[in-house]
């Protein structure tokens, strides 16, 4: 029999951390984070990072567990997730993953492998001087040309996710796009309930601009400022996410706040849409629209569902 797992995935900003919460309350649920941003250290706020105030007791996993310079990728996710869940399991409780990062839990669901591409990194070193001397274009135009259907759905300066592509094709002589999907058809070996959180793309924005407006509010400035001065670099790959890679420009002296600010946002709407480019291929999954739902009517509709999935019984 397989043991239950509950997903829920969708674009940032779209409240997948509230309707978590308090799913997890009454499903007896625990949380796994699959979040490429938030598993780092000190970084809480570009990271949109849920609070112990509001995980309200629910245990969070896969949070606060790497130094901003320390290795992250879809694998070593896969490999702690899993271990989490055993845990969640072996308590009689139910892994609820959340987060934005598709990629990260198609990994997941339908245990896909990795081993292709490990142990040589010298092509990977490649890519990035590529990047870092010659601009992340050149390297996104060397992807369009040999799997356009995979750049297709990401972005010329997502340089980790491009150089990837790159990197499997070189090492395997296979188009990446082709490997995503014959790793999704393959059955997941859980009992899965996907749910995708969606809202109408205006109102997704609006509530994108309010929330880098209380980020900045915060101090995600002061933040990544800090970070700076911990030493990390501006070339980590954790410094190159969304949120902390726009205001080095301004550090640098090369743009203004306000410029930094606009940029973020500007950003943050492009990776909202990929983010339900992504997830609308999905072929399995609630789709949830929560434009005009109370946390309650989603909340409702979302035990329905997996209670279809038979995920749970009699609980409520």
């Amino acid at each position: 029999m397989k043991k239950p797992l509950v997903i829920i995935g969708g674009p940032t900003a779209c409240g997948k951390t509230a309707l978590s919460v308090q799913l997890a309350k009454k499903i007896g649920g625990e949380i796994i984070s699959a979040d490429s941003m938030q598993v780092y250290r000190y970084m809480d706020i570009g990271t949109a990072k849920v609070t112990p105030e509001e995980t309200e007791g629910i245990p969070h996993y896969l949070i606060d567990e790497r130094n901003p310079d320390e290795p992250y990728n879809a694998m070593i996710f896969q490999e702690k997730a899993k271990a989490y869940m055993e845990q969640i399991w072996q308590r009689g409780n139910i892994p609820i993953v959340v987060g934005g990062t598709g990629f990260y839990i198609n990994a997941l669901l339908y245990d896909n492998t990795f081993t292709e591409t490990d142990g040589d990194d010298s092509y990977r070193k490649h890519c990035y001087a590529i990047a870092k001397e010659q601009g992340p274009e050149v390297l996104f135009e060397k992807l369009c040309a040999i799997d356009p259907d995979y750049a297709a759905t990401t972005h010329a300066n997502n340089v980790k996710r491009v150089t990837r592509a790159l990197e499997y094709f070189h090492l395997t002589g296979e188009r990446f796009s082709v490997h995503n999907a014959q790793q999704k058809e393959k059955e997941s070996p859980y009992q899965t309930a996907m749910i995708i959180m969606t809202m109408d793309r205006a109102v997704l924005y609006e509530r994108i601009e309010k929330r880098i407006d209380l980020m900045m509010e915060a101090g995600l400035l002061e933040e990544v400022n800090k970070l700076l001065d911990m030493g990390y670099s501006p070339n980590l790959v954790s410094m190159q996410g969304l949120g902390y890679k726009e205001f080095i420009p301004y550090f640098s002296g090369i743009c203004s706040l306000d410029e930094a600010v606009q940029e973020l946002k500007t950003a943050t709407r492009h990776f909202a849409k990929r983010q339900l480019t992504w997830f609308r291929r999905q072929n399995e999954g609630l789709w949830l629209d929560v434009t005009d739902l109370s946390i309650d009517a989603a909340l409702k509709k979302a035990i329905a569902y997996i209670r279809e999935q038979k995920i749970i019984e009699n609980k409520e």
